[in-house]
């Protein structure tokens, strides 16, 4: 019998997420070694500048290098704060939101090489039928305050700092010192050399340290954990504060049926309980990467949609959860040997 091949929104986003991984990673070979910094250097995903042969520079170091450099040694120079001083800052941004408001916080979700790679990692643990664990609700709240501490305290305060004189000087790439996809796409890369720890002062070492263990961290927990370093992503945060501006996004229809089978929320990646609740309102969560996994595993029509704008791109659908739910279960478990997503 021929495998069943059915062409599931999950599909379609495995091979757009495995195209990105590929030109987020590797696209500098086509493009050439110099080319990322002239394409963009305010990707809102991922991509290490770290990676020699990358084809677009994550927004978080020029972020981190414009607070330290322009606006802290600025200040620690002239005494004030000027627009001369957070204008390159600025400009990043603008940047940033141009590349933010095709995609909205679907660059976590489709594009991220890093958020790829787990879902990878993941995917093997239900074939090898690893016990999945699931992160209890009672700590959701503490947890997601790490990735706001993650954007404000890493990206931006540690830099500042240094920039003013108050901390060493590896404190001016905090977050590049411990991101793990600095390591990752580096060693896709046949480049070992940022697994190895700087000895040049304490916070060199410190920062070292802990950037290979969050690394260690999320390449063992990803078996068993949907998402693990995501949920912590100051990217996440980044996207968070903007995503009601732009047009992609999700948007939930009230139905009696909301919070009884609860199958969005087992099917979401980052295990998003308010996607089960009946109110609208809080359906687009902080922590949600537009997947649209919960779309697919809804079993009722024309509750829970995909969005650019007025227009739907994708809509839950009960004869769709009739047969998605014969390929996969709502948390990556497959049903079928055979199967294909």
């Amino acid at each position: 019998m021929n495998p069943i091949r059915i062409w599931t929104l999950s599909r379609v986003r495995f091979w757009v997420q495995l195209l990105f991984f590929v030109v987020t990673v590797y696209g500098g070979i086509v493009v050439g070694p110099y080319a990322a910094d002239k394409i963009t250097t305010a990707l809102p995903a991922l991509s290490c500048t770290y990676d020699r042969q990358n084809s677009a520079w994550c927004v978080l170091r020029p972020f981190q290098h414009q607070t330290s450099h322009q606006i802290g040694d600025g200040l620690a120079k002239t005494g004030t704060l000027s627009w001369e001083l957070v204008r390159p800052l600025g400009w990043s941004l603008v940047i940033f939101m141009g590349f933010f408001l095709v995609l909205n916080k679907g660059f976590c979700g489709w594009v991220c090489p890093l958020g790829a790679f787990q879902e990878f990692l993941y995917g093997v643990g239900r074939r090898f039928h690893l016990i999945s664990r699931r992160v209890p609700e009672s700590w959701l709240g503490r947890l997601r305050a790490v990735k706001w501490v993650m954007l404000l305290g890493v990206v931006f305060g540690l830099p500042l700092l240094a920039g003013l004189g108050w901390l060493p000087g590896a404190a001016s790439e905090a977050w590049c010192r411990i991101c793990p996809s600095r390591i990752l796409t580096t060693l896709l890369t046949a480049d070992a050399e940022q697994m190895a720890l700087a000895m040049g002062d304490h916070g060199d070492i410190l920062l070292g340290v802990i950037g290979n263990g969050l690394f260690g961290f999320m390449l063992t927990a990803a078996f068993v954990v949907r998402q693990p370093f995501c949920r912590i992503c100051p990217m996440l945060a980044l996207h968070a504060i903007f995503r009601r501006l732009a047009p992609l996004r999700l948007v939930k229809h009230p139905s009696p049926r909301c919070g009884k089978c609860r199958n969005c929320h087992a099917a979401c990646p980052m295990e998003i309980p308010e996607v089960a609740l009946p109110d609208p309102q809080q359906v687009f969560h902080d922590d949600c990467t537009l997947c649209g996994r919960c779309v697919e595993f809804c079993p009722a029509d024309r509750v829970l949609h995909l969005r650019w704008g007025p227009v739907t791109l994708y809509r839950s659908s009960a004869a769709r959860f009739r047969v998605r739910s014969r390929l996969e279960l709502a948390d990556g478990s497959q049903r079928r040997l055979h199967s294909s997503l």
